[in-house]
């Protein structure tokens, strides 16, 4: 699965079917976005081709993985899996493996 260079976990929501962000306001608030102001970089692990960006409502980067917006779950720690696999704001919410996918619901 995939981390941030200081071991958060980073999430996918399945109801995102493309790379618009649909995660706003309280949504946004328990899963913040994973947020850019340059290129992303990819880290030991991350295919940099599946790496991009999209502009959110209020102006702001997001990160992208193989055409999915990212997000961190608010209440983790540093390589804390808290809610992989959970139904939460109208879809669940995967832990991004590296090939770009959900991780196994496992």
């Amino acid at each position: 699965m995939l981390y941030d260079s200081t071991g958060q976990a980073i999430y996918l929501f399945d109801i995102e079917t493309d790379s618009t962000p649909r995660c706003y306001d309280d949504c946004a608030d328990a899963w913040p976005p994973v947020l850019t102001t340059g290129d992303p970089v990819a880290g030991p692990g991350v295919d940099s081709t599946l790496l991009a960006t999209t502009q959110r409502a209020d102006g702001t980067t997001q990160v992208t993985y193989n055409g999915h917006p990212l997000y961190f779950y608010v209440n983790e720690g540093k390589r804390e899996v808290l809610c992989h696999n959970i139904f939460l704001n109208g879809g669940n919410w995967y832990v991004i493996a590296p090939d770009g996918e959900p991780a196994p619901p496992g």
